[in-house]
């Protein structure tokens, strides 16, 4: 078929379909490492894989460079490239601390989790193994859960681990050391003492570069070259080649860049558009269920790595979002407003949950008087109601009453949104028998 017989739908399918590859490359040139403390800088031009970086402190206003960022937990991620054979990855004990790695492949599937939920928090090791390997697993890896199969060669590994609070972080800061990547060879050999050396690899991406047909293109080639799709969809994605987007492609052709093109620039803006998940009645939006991948929906997974890379499976996290009020009008910060949770009605949790605040014009997190970001179930000095009930305070002043104050989540003068962060949800917070309450506006003299 000659290119310029194509349809829109085959080349905005081809977006969809290869977006989350383009943004896996655009995300591993802007957060592996150039330097690391132990094997120092890089050689020139290449960054570091196949070694953990950890954030130290806990994000605050101003202290963020992504959009909606965690306030309860500190994040230790890994760039993994199998392409010279498996990984040992090992996790320290975190004495029953709750913390989760989770694992995609280079399409952003979220294949696979290790943690309090599926691995338990013990001292563990887990053998990665690239597409294909047919090896002999060695002694220890063929207990449960230990060895993971990847589906594809590059991987990224995001990791999460609690924090208690500021004095909690020199205890976290310990347990992010415990997290090692070396390869089998250099763990068979008995190194696990030392160092582990990472990898220099040329990422060929310039991250803040501005997106059109060539560049993605040429992306999106270079990452179906390392990560082929499954067998599943090899036909599927053999067809996009008529668009010059193929492992073995070349350069676009004029025809070729002006469907890509044009593709991008239907596709994309209406991503940005698109309200992810269902608003239930109360008003929040709640993210549709993901188990251990997106299950073939291209649109959702193009959805999520645009706006929620690096998501969880739902089993592991929810996070429904309350962007207005019970009555449908935006949240603001020149309102009150109240969030009531009735006596034995917060969020249903194994782990912990969370109501964090942002600012909806950046979508950070906003500055204020008490350096409260999130209200949760770690909350100190939180005030019950009288019936047992829990009742959360949410403006831009503070409001008059001290018990009021204690349970005060601060907002912007303006207009603002909320997550609630939901760690190990319950069957029923996922299946929809539980229901959040809506954020209620309240008079100015209540």
């Amino acid at each position: 078929m000659a290119v310029t017989d194509l349809d829109h739908a085959l080349a905005d399918e081809a977006v969809l379909a290869t977006y989350p590859l383009y943004e896996m490359c655009r995300m591993r040139g802007a957060t592996s490492p150039r330097r690391t403390e132990a094997a120092g800088a890089a050689p020139e031009g290449r960054r570091w894989c196949n070694v953990f970086t950890h954030a130290r402190e806990l994000l605050r206003a101003g202290k963020s460079r992504v959009v909606t960022p965690n306030n309860d937990t500190l994040y230790t991620n890994a760039w993994l490239d199998l392409g010279a054979g498996p990984l040992v990855l090992e996790v320290p004990d975190t004495a029953g601390r709750y913390y989760v790695l989770g694992l995609l492949d280079f399409y952003t599937e979220p294949f696979a989790h290790i943690g309090q939920r599926c691995t338990g928090t013990q001292a563990r090791a887990f053998l990665i193994t690239p597409p294909g390997w047919t090896g002999v697993l060695p002694a220890g890896f063929d207990a449960p859960g230990a060895h993971i199969a990847a589906p594809t060669r590059w991987l990224w590994v995001i990791g999460r681990i609690l924090v208690d609070g500021p004095q909690d972080l020199p205890a976290v800061h310990a347990l992010q050391d415990g997290f090692t990547v070396r390869p089998l060879a250099d763990w068979r050999a008995g190194m696990g003492g030392a160092t582990p050396r990472p990898l220099a690899f040329d990422p060929a991406c310039d991250p803040k570069a501005p997106l059109d047909a060539d560049g993605f293109a040429a992306q999106v080639g270079q990452a179906l070259r390392e990560n082929p799709p499954p067998a599943h969809e090899a036909a599927r994605f053999a067809r996009y080649a008529a668009l010059g987007i193929a492992a073995d492609a070349g350069p676009l052709d004029a025809p070729q860049r002006a469907a890509l093109q044009a593709a991008l620039d239907r596709v994309l803006p209406a991503l940005r558009a698109r309200q992810a998940g269902q608003v239930s009645a109360s008003g929040w939006t709640w993210m549709p269920v993901v188990e251990g991948g997106f299950g073939g929906d291209h649109l959702l997974r193009a959805l999520v790595a645009l706006k929620y890379i690096g998501m969880l499976e739902s089993r592991e996290a929810t996070y429904p979002i309350a962007w207005r009020d019970g009555a449908g009008q935006a949240l603001d910060g020149s309102r009150r407003y109240r969030l009531h949770f009735a006596p034995g009605a917060l969020p249903p949790v194994d782990a912990f949950w969370s109501i964090t605040l942002y600012d909806s014009r950046d979508y950070m997190l906003v500055d204020n008087p008490i350096d409260r970001y999130a209200i949760g179930d770690r909350t100190p000095g939180l005030q019950r109601d009288a019936d047992g009930g829990l009742t959360l305070h949410i403006a831009h002043a503070p409001p008059a009453a001290a018990a009021a104050r204690a349970n005060w989540l601060p907002a912007p003068p303006g207009g603002f949104y909320l997550c609630l962060r939901a760690y190990l949800p319950r069957a029923e917070l996922l299946d929809g028998r539980y229901a959040l309450p809506p954020v209620t506006p309240v008079e100015e003299n209540a």
